[in-house]
């Protein structure tokens, strides 16, 4: 149960994240969350992400990177400011995506994938960057059919996804497979369509079968990451990204518990202060056009919504 002092830390925060508290720990009803959501585009960090828009419908000046890159950064030093990761971080906030009204339309005249000059809304090679795609096009109303069959075709043989398949990988990455599923969950829910229902619970599946955490080979865990706790997301799997999804997924698809999951999901359940917080665990170097949250090491206002909401989806599961 959250304390009432951390619920009311928690509303003291951005739009963004307040909306959401409101919605999913208080349980209010939609005539109150709902204003503080529509805040988002007029302040805050929604609004600031919104200034930076280009006429064009881009950010930065690119699909995945900015014009201004040259060369490809070092993984440290991945900027968030083009196309991709801004409307990802929109759609994820709650932004009521008629805001970007002519976005969709802009981006398909614009906006060219750095690899090959791909048009946008088709997608390019990685798993990670077409499931931001796939899920910010189905926002923002594109016909993403296309790109949705493509992670049933891309599918490997153990029933995941390796970003590196285009150079010859038949193994599945965590990293790629959490980014898939997670896209493939946004687009089901936003659309409907659940023609890609079977290749997500697949996709799942690798991950569950591993309980998030352990390679299939050795049993050894695959790496530290699958302990950390850190918002935002981005690209790597996370200990706090894969509980968020699972029990996402699991609340969605009408699923009882996966209890191949509770090791992870009590990790993160331990991970809590004694004040009822969590900390920050990481800070992912780059530029960005707003300071996320906390230092590493900080209680996280974000880190502890995300927690506390993927443990209240446990706990109440079956």
């Amino acid at each position: 149960m959250t304390s009432a002092t951390v619920l009311e830390w928690l509303q003291d925060s951005d739009p963004t994240l307040r909306w959401q508290v409101q919605r999913d720990l208080l349980d209010l009803p939609s005539e109150v969350w709902e204003p503080t959501r529509a805040r988002i585009a007029v302040e805050g960090d929604g609004a600031t992400l919104l200034s930076h828009q280009d006429d064009d419908g881009q950010w930065a000046g690119g699909a995945f990177f900015p014009a201004t890159m040259t060369e490809h950064p070092p993984q440290d030093d991945q900027p968030y400011t083009a196309t991709t990761w801004t409307l990802t971080s929109l759609r994820e906030w709650g932004l009521d995506p008629r805001v970007l009204d002519g976005t969709a339309g802009k981006l398909r005249v614009h906006s060219r994938w750095e690899y090959d000059d791909l048009p946008y809304w088709d997608g390019e090679v990685d798993v990670c960057i077409n499931a931001m795609t796939l899920a910010n096009g189905a926002w923002l109303g594109e016909d993403m059919s296309h790109l949705a069959a493509w992670f049933t075709s891309h599918a490997l043989a153990d029933g995941g996804w390796n970003c590196e398949w285009v150079e010859g990988s038949a193994r599945s990455s965590f990293h790629s497979t959490i980014n898939a599923v997670r896209g493939l969950l946004a687009y089901e829910k936003l659309t409907g369509d659940t023609s890609v229902r079977d290749a997500r619970h697949r996709g799942e599946e690798y991950l569950l079968s591993r309980r998030l955490r352990y390679r299939a080979s050795t049993g050894e865990q695959v790496g530290r990451w699958t302990d950390l706790i850190v918002y935002p997301y981005r690209a790597p799997f996370t200990l706090l990204k894969a509980v968020d999804h699972v029990t996402e997924a699991a609340e969605w698809d009408g699923a009882p518990n996966d209890s191949r999951a509770e090791e992870a999901v009590e990790r993160l359940r331990a991970a809590r202060r004694d004040d009822g917080r969590w900390d920050q665990g990481w800070r992912f170097g780059g530029d960005t056009w707003v300071t996320h949250d906390v230092a590493p090491g900080e209680p996280s206002k974000w880190v502890t919504f995300l927690a506390e909401r993927a443990l209240r989806r446990w706990d109440g599961g079956a």
